[in-house]
């Protein structure tokens, strides 16, 4: 048998449909002729067959059109049809905004599936807050389930804008793509007491409509993240929301809102704010080491940008703690800075608090709870399963330049709104550090300080006379009742940081340290490792450790010229990598600000 070769001219299949182009222009050899709106379509049975499965079913052998020389298609538009058959004899679609909905009509009814999928495709690529209401509708039309999605999709991040300058293509939506809407997790810039009004506002526009399909509508609402107030004036506002189910939903909403201390702890999806990503909050410090500032910052990770709450601190605090739990944010003791008088001059007053503030971002509101035990400054805290722990400290006395350091751990019972006591500590113990691995909570470094107390006035910036930084680390398993010792720090550290990635402990600068180095320290073999080192070291910075495992530095002071400069720097690290990288600058220098991460509405 001869060998021989397959080969493919790409050019043929081109010039097929060129040529069948021509004949159709020139009216030859074609033999069935379309109608559609009074105008007619003359073209080639042959073509139309080999592109359609509507065509290839109306042409069968068995069929009356199979040999009639005129077809009628009174449900397509001269335009749509057109459009249709110059794909079919060219490859090209010809479609825009206007003529969309005609075009996917023709395509949809002839089974002209790759037009179809062409018209989806620029759906998709051509979506903004002007068309994305009719697209969806179109989307649901014609079941095209990936432009039907991204229309969704587009509607719930575009609400904002929608509800101000579009609200009547919002009310003319089909249901689906409504309810697919109030489920989302993300409606930006948008009150959720909007969203009940524009459900409410669509019954009425579209029912009345039955019993089942407007509770599946209002069901997808949050009614915890309504306002009692308003919330009361809404459950009586339209008939829909008297139905059992609808009710037994604003009941449970308006039985969160009077949970008082126990919110943090009793989240569901109705009281979960509609943000996909945290955003890292920097609570307290300011450009002044010695005069912090009230003003909170919000940095948002996905776009690396800064904007300040509308709701500033309601204390000026220094060596404060923060932490956040289901949603909250907690502000915990520290050193309150007030103005005074003293022989008419201006001169602070530092006063150390024991004062807990909680903050709703839901509402954008503080709220004062349950005060600590004992007031506590440089101490820290950490949260193990929604429970709030702080640890050690010291405070000043009132009155006095006596500061005296505390070895007592104490946690909030968000259950019954108070605080308890935990395991104390082996001595008493500041600027120390903490991190949780595990259900273990662990300490590292600070200053063993004096339960009776030291005098001084360095306001808790210096270190005590006669006393060094510790290297020593323990740990508390919360089932035991006792402190245990673990492998000691390979440096000294005093009012540094500490954070958990990747199933490791991390231990950053603090201050006095002669040298930049990190190191990590593994659990399992009880072992510190030093990583690389940043280049410039820095003290008085926030911290926060993203989900990524990366580590985000926030500003900080350090040494320029025997003075100490506050800097706006970014530093991100990548735990994996073991590598430093400024990522972008604070809108202003920054010293003594506490970070955590939390869901905030934009």
């Amino acid at each position: 048998m001869d060998s021989y070769s397959l080969l493919y001219s790409s050019s043929h299949r081109t010039g097929l449909l060129a040529g069948f182009q021509r004949l159709r222009s020139e009216r030859r050899m074609c033999d069935v002729v379309l109608e559609a709106g009074g105008v007619s379509f003359p073209c080639h049975r042959a073509l139309l067959a080999g592109s359609s499965d509507y065509f290839w079913a109306l042409f069968g052998d068995a069929t009356a059109e199979r040999l009639a020389g005129a077809i009628s298609l009174p449900v397509l538009t001269p335009e749509g049809l057109d459009t249709v058959l110059d794909f079919l004899y060219s490859g090209w679609l010809s479609v825009s905004p206007s003529t969309l909905p005609v075009v996917l009509e023709a395509a949809r009814y002839l089974q002209v599936e790759t037009a179809v999928s062409i018209c989806e495709r620029f759906m998709t690529d051509g979506l903004n807050s002007e068309n994305c209401c009719g697209y969806a509708n179109l989307a649901e039309r014609h079941a095209l389930h990936g432009a039907l999605e991204a229309a969704n999709q587009t509607i719930a991040m575009e609400m904002g804008s929608l509800l101000q300058e579009n609200r009547d293509d919002l009310l003319g939506l089909n249901s689906q793509s409504l309810m697919a809407v109030l489920d989302a997790d993300e409606i930006p810039g948008v009150k959720e007491a909007e969203l009940v009004r524009l459900a409410l506002d669509w019954l009425d526009e579209n029912g009345p409509l039955p019993l089942l399909k407007s509770n599946l509508l209002l069901s997808r609402l949050r009614f915890g993240l309504v306002a009692p107030s308003d919330l009361s004036d809404l459950s009586h506002a339209h008939r829909a929301m008297a139905t059992p189910l609808i009710r037994s939903q604003v009941t449970r909403a308006l039985e969160y809102h009077r949970l008082g201390s126990a919110q943090p702890i009793r989240q569901s999806r109705q009281s979960t704010l509609r943000v996909s990503s945290d955003r890292v909050l920097l609570v307290g410090g300011g450009s002044n080491a010695v005069w912090p500032e009230q003003q909170v910052l919000a940095f948002d990770p996905r776009c690396r940008k800064f904007s300040s709450l509308s709701c500033v601190l309601p204390l000026r605090l220094r060596h404060h703690c923060m932490c956040s739990v289901g949603g909250f944010l907690f502000l915990i003791g520290g050193e309150e800075v007030k103005e005074g008088d003293d022989d008419e001059k201006k001169s602070v007053t530092v006063a150390t608090s024991n004062q807990v503030w909680r903050y709703d971002p839901r509402f954008g509101c503080w709220e004062k709870v349950e005060s600590m035990l004992e007031r506590r400054a440089q101490f820290s805290c950490c949260v193990v399963e929604d429970v709030i722990y702080a640890i050690g400290g010291r405070h000043t006395r009132p009155d006095t330049s006596t500061h005296a350091s505390v070895a007592s751990v104490e946690f909030y019972d968000m259950a019954s709104g108070g605080w308890r006591r935990g395991a104390t500590m082996p001595r008493p113990l500041y600027g120390h550090a903490s991190a949780v691995l595990g259900n273990s909570i662990y300490v590292s470094g600070g200053l063993p300080g004096s339960p009776g107390g030291v005098h001084g006035g360095n306001q808790g910036d210096n270190q005590d006379e006669n006393t060094q930084s510790s290297r020593d680390v323990l740990s508390w398993d919360l089932k035991g009742r006792v402190w245990e010792k673990r492998a000691s720090m390979s440096i000294a550290r005093f009012s540094h940081r500490m954070a958990t990635a990747h199933g490791h402990i991390y231990a950053l600068l603090g201050m006095y340290e002669p040298f930049c180095h990190i190191e990590r320290y593994d659990a399992r073999s009880d072992h510190w490792t030093r990583l690389k080192p940043l280049l410039t070291g820095s003290f008085g910075y926030g911290m926060a450790s993203m989900p990524s495992g990366n580590l985000l530095v926030f500003g900080g002071r350090r040494w320029s010229d025997g003075q100490e400069v506050v800097v706006r720097s970014v530093l991100e690290y990548d735990a994996k990598e073991d590598r430093w990288r400024e990522i972008c600058q604070l809108p202003r220098p920054l010293t003594g600000t506490e970070c955590t991460l939390l869901p905030m509405p934009d």
